[in-house]
């Protein structure tokens, strides 16, 4: 279909940084036809006005569980570790696929209406997530998040192994690439060698990136050195090869200098999730260092558990003002900046052509209210959207050429079926006795 956005402020995400107003943008089958400030010539089916609202590329988001929407809140006022084995593990033991599919359309739906057009999800019953994300009609990379706490590894003794293959022979590739399946290891404590080796293997043989939590809290990195003779998580992944192949490494907050180098020289993505590190109390990530280093900083929210929301607007803002305030300098980072995280970044991250408004790449786009009050007035759009905007401004999501939501209505996911089957069936089952 052919549709041309006409009165935008367009922000562009190019190299140049650009903001064209009273910009036009073109889209024809699901790529970006053209970009500027005249009209362009030939007949369209259809026409938005953008009434002078910002047009921008749809938010990337690096690092999800996006079924984890039934936990949201649950557990508050403990630590990672505690967290998970106490209230996180157990329940997630009884999940069957019609929970993950309830609880996954619920995350996408709160992801759809808050901007993102793209996400790096990491859990279980992938098979499920992704009949989801295929119907939801956003672009996904999924990963198993493969664990093992058995002695002795094969990977007939693992289970996520067989899973992972499944996963890939289902969905990689579907709807020309707008589904892409990785290689994943849930993190160096909660599986073994022969898992990182394993995965690494499969990665690379099929062409396939790699996600992982890398140092989320301190226990968690100084644990792994006292197990691996000093080395740390993201070395540990190096000697094992899982940096081989393109690599998202999320949390990354308690990484250090000889971390860093390793990554910008192996290409891995740290994906910083200020909400859910602050919230968890894990700490604060070095972003910056990361990126005096060379690294590529992307953004996530993590689950909805640990948050409690799946709106970008909110983790860009914290990402900037946080370096800031405890740096005591404004300038740390930039709206530039945090803009960069959530989109081309991002997109750099998942291997996605994406992120930035440009002639060829992928018409993923998003259009914030012209008439949110909290956009008024508007004297630099990039500022606007780092500090001002809030996911309930999106008005429109487009992915790929196809509107997916356009002023509150969801074009792709049952939106009543969906609050029914979770307040119904998922939450009851999951939280029986609780």
């Amino acid at each position: 279909m052919s549709i041309l956005f006409q009165n935008v402020t367009a922000v562009l995400m190019d190299g140049a940084s650009t903001v064209l107003s009273n910009a036009f943008v073109a889209v024809e089958g699901g790529k970006i036809a053209s970009v500027g400030a005249k009209k362009p010539e030939g007949v369209f089916e259809r026409v938005i006005d953008g009434k002078g609202g910002i047009l921008m590329p749809g938010l990337v988001n690096a690092h999800t569980h996006v079924p984890m929407t039934a936990m949201r809140g649950y557990g508050d006022g403990h630590d990672l570790h505690d967290w998970l084995n106490n209230f996180i593990f157990p329940v997630e033991a009884k999940w069957d696929d019609r929970a993950i599919r309830a609880c996954a359309d619920l995350g996408l739906m709160e992801m759809i209406a808050s901007g993102t057009t793209c996400l790096c999800d990491m859990y279980m019953n992938t098979l499920t997530i992704g009949q989801a994300v295929a119907d939801a009609g956003l672009s996904a990379n999924l990963g198993l998040g493969a664990v093992f706490f058995g002695e002795t590894f094969s990977p007939e003794a693992c289970g996520d192994c067989a899973k992972s293959q499944e996963l890939y022979d289902a969905w990689h590739g579907f709807d020309n690439g707008r589904i892409l399946v990785d290689g994943s290891i849930h993190a160096e404590y909660t599986s073994k060698p022969g898992v990182y080796e394993w995965v690494a293997d499969f990665a690379k043989s099929h062409g396939l990136g790699i996600n992982v939590h890398i140092s989320e809290t301190q226990t968690e990195h100084e644990e792994c050195k006292a197990r691996h003779g000093g080395l740390t998580p993201i070395q540990v992944m190096e000697k094992y090869g899982v940096l081989d192949v393109r690599c998202t490494a999320a949390h990354c907050v308690w990484t250090q200098p000889e971390d860093w180098a390793v990554m910008a020289a192996r290409g891995v993505t740290a994906v910083h999730n200020p909400a859910s590190n602050l919230k968890l109390g894990s700490g604060v990530a070095p972003i910056v260092e990361l990126m005096k280093a060379g690294v590529n900083v992307a953004l996530g929210t993590d689950g909805v558990s640990s948050n409690n929301t799946t709106d970008m607007f909110e983790d860009m803002k914290l990402a900037a003002i946080l370096q800031n305030g405890v740096r005591r300098d404004p300038l740390a980072l930039t709206a530039q900046d945090a803009l960069r995280f959530a989109t081309v970044n991002g997109a750099k991250a998942l291997g996605r052509d994406t992120g930035s408004i440009e002639v060829g790449k992928q018409a993923d786009l998003i259009l914030l209210d012209a008439d949110a009050l909290n956009l008024i007035p508007c004297h630099d759009a990039a500022n606007n959207i780092a500090y001002a905007a809030h996911g309930c401004d999106v008005k429109l999501n487009m992915c790929r050429g196809k509107v997916i939501y356009e002023n509150g209505a969801f074009l792709t996911i049952d939106r009543e079926k969906t609050l029914r089957e979770v307040r119904e069936y998922a939450v009851p089952m999951l939280f029986k006795g609780k």
